[in-house]
């Protein structure tokens, strides 16, 4: 029986061999002596005996025994060579009682390279094996700004708490996404308990993503793995069995796919206009029916601005497409109850349902796999999930006009901003208020302050010198106040000069305009679709006091028609960091993606991004999902 899968084996071998040189690909193992005559090291650490994942094995210490195997570790040699004998006893021993003994390892870069060991690790490769138990050093190379460099060192953070080497990413940045979903602080070590459950379930995913052709994807099985719990939650995944985690990767295959994706987002900065009309004896004769639109918030209108803005929004729509659409809309939704919410308004036929909050992405997103016949938006930005779209505006093009106002009126060369919740979005509002500023009043600087922190470091409202304040954006209507908008306080009450608007009515008006007329299909794209709209789509402008001087109005005027219009963007040109980098060249715009996604401060700002241990419970919630890096940049 073992020399018929030497046999066998070899049919392997020979294969992986000829598909390699079909491609121009080296058609052995690699040699890692080789690799290290390239490289920079750093140093060496004996790991000890620890279990090495069969799958990151790639190749041999030496270039001894690097021709006897493919690059998948099966056979080459022919099966009446002694090798094939050895090959073959020790397959039959296995099989008699397993392999047991060690081999001997070094690991670089997260892969591992044999020193002694070929055949067993050959023979345990041929039954798929999850690991083999081994001795190893790891070979650590020096820092540099390289992307593999990068994650590996961000990997040996992970390992020096956790000592669990199965799982890699191909992403920046990803580690810290896991630790957050498993909530887990990233100086905690982790239990044997744990790390012995965390390591199961892995394992039983990976074989199963690996059964529906995991394998072929140009992603890691960790990248795989990171975005099946970003969906589903650790918690309850933990305890399922191999079917129902199949079940679960076929569910969301296209959402794994989309992490082949470098930038996994499709931004539709525009509308695009309907072109799909029924006939018009059509729409005569056929009987109008509505169709069902839900909004879901996660607070109320008499509580959040937040809310009471979305709710002007659905009013807006219930007038304006009142023909067509019938909405409702449910209160104070939090994750204990959406899922339940969510399915009495799929039993209820609502066809669209807007979720208006990123603390709803997770149970929207469930949903949606689960109801692929209902649209399903989520408010949030830089999402990248195929199952749902998600909507925002650039708020940063109302906050550039703003800060252009506090700029030209400010004659102390302080303002102040007061931003809520360190996550996308929020930086480039903070930038563009400061870059507006900076145009009209060079030497002003933007004193920053968070409202969302469980300690104040400053209070510049109250600061010398500071009277004028950019503060939160709307009211809230049982808790009246004039602290909304941009504010002057010099007298000692506070005078509303500006504030930006939310036109949700007409960001919502569109959206559903483009499912009647199908001009939603139309926008169908292999990333994942975030509506990102500003002053040109008319979802986003400013109001502004009358007392404002009349050369200010003029001013804003004009540099809101051109912002409208395309022919003058705030992040454009020469951008300096608060520590001196410069961000964008002469003559260029910073794109999209980089504008939704900023973690620096421009260099007026005075101030800087909390750290996650700094936030209320509340925004840490929110900061999970959509947060900003807040490690020290600009």
């Amino acid at each position: 029986m073992s020399y018929e899968d030497y046999k066998k084996a070899l049919k392997l071998g020979q294969k992986e061999y000829q598909a390699c040189v079909s491609k121009g690909e080296y058609p052995y193992l690699q040699v890692l002596d080789e690799i290290l005559a390239n490289a920079d090291v750093e140093g060496e650490v004996n790991l000890g005996l620890v279990q090495i994942p069969i799958d990151l094995i790639v190749g041999t210490k030496s270039a001894g025994r690097t021709t006897a195997f493919a690059p998948n570790f099966m056979p080459l040699l022919s099966s009446a060579s002694e090798f094939a004998n050895k090959w073959s006893t020790l397959c039959q021993a296995h099989l008699n009682e397993g392999i047991r003994d060690p081999i001997k390892a070094y690991e670089f870069m997260n892969h591992f390279y044999v020193v002694e060991g070929n055949k067993r690790v050959s023979v345990l490769k041929y039954f798929n094996a999850a690991s083999i138990p081994g001795v190893v050093t790891r070979i650590i190379p020096k820092r540099s700004d390289t992307k593999e460099n990068k994650i590996y060192f961000e990997f040996l953070d992970f390992y020096r708490h956790t000592e669990i080497n199965d799982i890699y990413f191909s992403k920046e940045g990803s580690y810290k996404k896991l630790l957050s979903i498993l909530d887990k602080d990233p100086e905690e070590d982790w239990s044997p308990e744990f790390r012995m459950d965390f390591r199961s379930l892995f394992n039983r995913f990976q074989s199963a993503y690996n059964a529906k052709g995991g394998k072929k994807l140009p992603i890691t099985s960790g990248d795989a793995f990171l975005a099946f719990l970003n969906i589903y939650g650790y918690e309850a995944c933990k305890d399922k069995m191999p079917a129902e985690l199949k079940s679960d990767i076929a569910k969301i295959w296209d959402e794994i796919v989309l992490q082949k994706q470098d930038l996994p987002v499709d931004l539709v900065m525009t509308p695009k206009e309907g072109t799909k009309k029924a006939p018009i004896l059509t729409r005569i004769l056929t009987p109008s029916s509505k169709i069902k639109v839900a909004f879901v918030h996660d607070k109320s209108a008499e509580t959040s601005s937040w809310t009471y803005a979305h709710e002007l929004g659905r009013l807006y729509v219930e007038e304006v497409l009142k023909d067509q659409v019938e909405t409702c809309c449910v209160e104070n939704v939090n994750l204990n109850n959406a899922e339940m919410i969510l399915n009495e308004m799929a039993i209820d036929d609502n066809k669209i349902i807007f979720t208006t909050t990123p603390q709803l992405l997770q149970p929207s997103l469930k949903f949606a796999i689960d109801h692929p016949d209902i649209k399903i938006l989520n408010c949030s930005l830089n999402t990248s999930h195929r199952y749902i779209r998600t909507y925002y505006a650039r708020m940063y093009e109302a906050k550039f006009l703003i800060g252009a106002i506090a700029g030209a009126m400010c004659d102390t060369g302080k303002i102040a901003y007061i931003a809520d919740y360190p996550i996308y979005g929020t930086i480039s509002n903070i930038n563009a208020f400061a870059l507006g500023v900076k145009m009209v009043n060079p030497r002003t600087k933007v004193y920053l302050e968070w409202s969302k922190v469980k300690e104040k470091k400053t209070d510049y409202i109250h600061s010398d010198g500071i009277s004028f304040v950019s503060n939160q954006d709307m009211i809230i209507p049982n808790t009246p106040s004039r602290d909304f908008g941009l504010c002057y306080t010099g007298n000692g009450e506070p005078m509303n000069l500006a504030m930006p608007v939310w036109h949700w009515g007409k960001l919502y008006e569109k959206l559903i305009r483009s499912v009647l007329d199908s001009t939603w299909k139309s926008e169908s794209s292999e990333k994942a679709v975030n509506y990102w709209w500003g002053m040109s789509a008319g979802v986003i402008d400013i109001i502004y006091s009358k007392s404002l001087p009349i050369g200010t109005r003029r001013l804003i005027d004009l540099l809101r028609h051109t912002i409208s219009t395309g022919d003058f963007r705030p992040f454009s040109g020469i951008l300096y960091g608060q520590n001196g980098i410069m961000h964008n060249a002469p003559n260029q715009d910073i794109s999209p993606e980089n504008i939704a996604t900023m973690d620096w401060l421009v260099e007026n700002v005075i101030g800087d991004i909390p750290k996650f241990d700094e936030l209320t419970e509340e925004a840490q919630a929110l900061v999970r999902l959509q947060g900003v890096d807040s490690e020290e940049k600009g």
